[in-house]
């Protein structure tokens, strides 16, 4: 169906027209897939006679007409007037139809299309058109298949725009204060990257200097760590994200503990990892899917991250490792891995049999602390810190699919997780969950680390702390919330509405809360997340907004802006709702103290 005849049809004339009777009702949402008229079908080659044409014409209209009056007799006058106006229609839909495309029609009555049909004949011949124009072909008339792959393909430029039409009512990245993944680089590294979508980084013989940028981005990484081992023999590796790492991470903790246990003739059976219940989820997927016990250490208000000493009353000889979070999803704080580890030195004193080791999730944190609290100890430079996983794609500043796994020593990897393959040409270690993977991330992340270098990752993180200082001043500001985020930790500003107090200081409820602000600045464009604290704390709502590196001061100006006005709606509605009523009632239903006698009450509907 071409679009220029496309476009003569309403949803009205559709179904009144072209399907009198309504047997072919659609969904008014999709009124580009509903039963079209009888020009939707094209044939190539030499114009039609007038002859032709008109003869055409008049078998469609017949058999319009003829439609119409087999499926109700007794209206014969009225069929006649509607095959009439079809035929009027058809030769009208027929000429622009034409001119458009320069395309002759055929015409042979009504075609009804049904959801995921296959392109029909007319439009196979348009396949390979160079100069075919996307939306007068007749694809656009067909709603792309979602359950079936189609029999026959489409115009690269069809399927390109089928799918850029699904993606319209997606929100914009850069808006989306609730993630931490990269969401802008540069257009060099992007260049990098698409030279790369063809390479898989495992073929080790076939791509060498692939596999020498990933070796060397591990000992960059492992240095930024104070790793102790010589540079050129750190034990790393690249990952899909922070939560095939942190699989590694785990599982390499895990078989430490069973070997240990079996050496000394000790059951294996029932490991348990202590950790806070502010980890993210991919600690509780590890946990469920390697038969890990989890000693969660609770939270409370006031206090969202695990301590030495409660993690100490969760410690026993079946504990594999403990887990301190460098940058919180819930709120961005730092936990004490200081603490951690000198806690760590006392138990494993207490019992020198159980050897329990340290993992920092850095997966926020790995590329902010080494730039913006440098005297900050929390890596290998910490006795009891075995392995670190960091998310490049976070504040390493590559997009999505990056993450890295680094381990204090080659002894802290057990050797039967260590995989050796020849079947790529040469003798080659793996240390991942996944096998094939596209270079192009561990490009990316080479790139990044020569292009800011330590300097330009020092500047990038203070210009992000200070914006998120600004942020968390302009909502201070508004009167309305408390800011939960610590200074120390991932640029972000985590918040929440303050209690609200009535004239007397009474605690009195809000008629809007948390999520209703999320809610109103979507309209806006923001992605402003609201959800609760972690078990222990769920009672606690809050909102957060992550500082990435392409949010300047400017966009961040907007979103203060927007906040307030959120604000400003949802107080006028407070204000003319029913609950806000009822507290104006109940305020004035009050008992009140006279004047003249204290101790007299008097209930009233007005100020004494």
């Amino acid at each position: 169906m071409f679009g220029a005849t496309r476009s003569l049809f309403t949803l009205d004339t559709m179904l009144t027209d072209s399907d009198p009777s309504g047997a072919f009702a659609c969904d008014p949402l999709f009124v580009t897939a509903v039963s079209l008229p009888a020009c939707s079908r094209i044939t190539r080659g030499d114009k039609p006679s007038s002859t032709n044409t008109s003869e055409s014409l008049r078998d469609s209209s017949s058999m319009a007409m003829k439609a119409t009056s087999a499926d109700s007799p007794s209206a014969d006058a009225a069929n006649a007037s509607t095959g009439s106006a079809q035929a009027a229609h058809l030769v009208n839909d027929k000429c622009i139809a034409e001119h458009a495309s320069g395309l002759p029609l055929n015409l042979e009555g009504i075609r009804t299309l049904s959801f995921g049909d296959d392109a029909p004949d007319e439009l196979r011949d348009l396949e390979h058109a160079s100069g075919m124009h996307v939306f007068s072909a007749g694809y656009d008339v067909y709603a792309l298949p979602k359950h079936h792959m189609p029999r026959r393909g489409m115009p690269a430029a069809v399927a390109a725009q089928g799918i850029t039409d699904l993606r319209q009512l997606d929100h914009n990245p850069r808006l989306n204060m609730a993630s931490f993944v990269t969401t802008w680089m540069e257009p060099e590294v992007t260049a990098l990257m698409q030279d790369c979508l063809n390479v898989n980084i495992v073929d080790m013989d076939e791509y060498p200097s692939t596999t020498d940028i990933h070796n060397r981005c591990v000992s960059m990484l492992a240095q930024l760590y104070n790793c102790p081992t010589p540079l050129d023999k750190a034990v790393g590796s690249g990952t899909v994200g922070s939560s095939e790492a942190i699989m590694l991470a785990g599982l390499a903790m895990k078989k430490k503990w069973q070997a240990r246990r079996k050496a000394a003739g000790l059951p294996a059976d029932k490991p348990n990892m202590v950790m806070s219940y502010a980890v993210q989820v991919c600690w509780e997927k590890f946990c469920r899917y390697w038969d890990v016990a989890e000693a969660y250490v609770p939270v409370e208000e006031g206090r969202y991250g695990i301590t030495p000493e409660l993690a100490r009353q969760k410690i026993d000889e079946n504990t594999i490792g403990v887990v301190g979070i460098l940058g919180s999803t819930y709120n961005g704080e730092f936990e004490d891995i200081q603490g951690l580890n000198d806690m760590l030195e006392e138990v494993n004193k207490e019992h020198p049999d159980w050897q329990v080791p340290l993992h920092v999730d850095a997966a926020s944190g790995g590329f902010i602390a080494p730039f913006s609290f440098p005297d900050l100890a929390w890596d290998f430079r910490l006795k009891w810190v075995k392995s670190i996983n960091v998310s490049g794609h976070k504040y390493g500043l590559v997009y999505p699919g990056m993450g890295w796994v680094l381990w204090r020593e080659p002894g802290d990897v057990p050797e039967d997780m260590v995989f050796h393959l020849n079947y790529l040409g040469s003798d080659q270690a793996s240390i991942t969950l996944n096998f094939s993977r596209g270079a192009a991330n561990v490009v990316a992340q080479y790139y990044q680390l020569l292009r800011l270098g330590r300097d330009g990752y020092t500047s990038v993180m203070a210009n992000l702390a200070t914006i998120a200082r600004s942020l968390a001043d302009g909502i201070l500001a508004t009167g309305e919330f408390e800011v939960l985020s610590k200074p120390h930790g991932v640029p972000l500003v985590a918040f929440r509405l303050k209690q609200k107090m009535d004239e007397d200081g009474n605690e009195v409820e809000r008629g809007y809360d948390e999520y209703d602000v999320s809610d109103r600045l979507k309209e806006h464009g923001w992605v402003l997340p609201a959800y609760t604290m972690a078990p222990n704390a769920r009672h606690v709502k809050l909102l957060r907004a992550v500082i990435r590196v392409d949010h300047s001061m400017t966009l961040i100006e907007k979103l203060v802006g927007h906040i307030r006005d959120a604000l400003a709606v949802l107080h006028l509605h407070e204000a003319s709702s029913e609950a806000g009523f009822l507290a104006r009632q109940r305020k004035l239903l009050q008992p009140h103290r006279h004047d003249s006698n204290p101790n007299l009450q008097v209930k009233t509907t007005s100020q004494c």
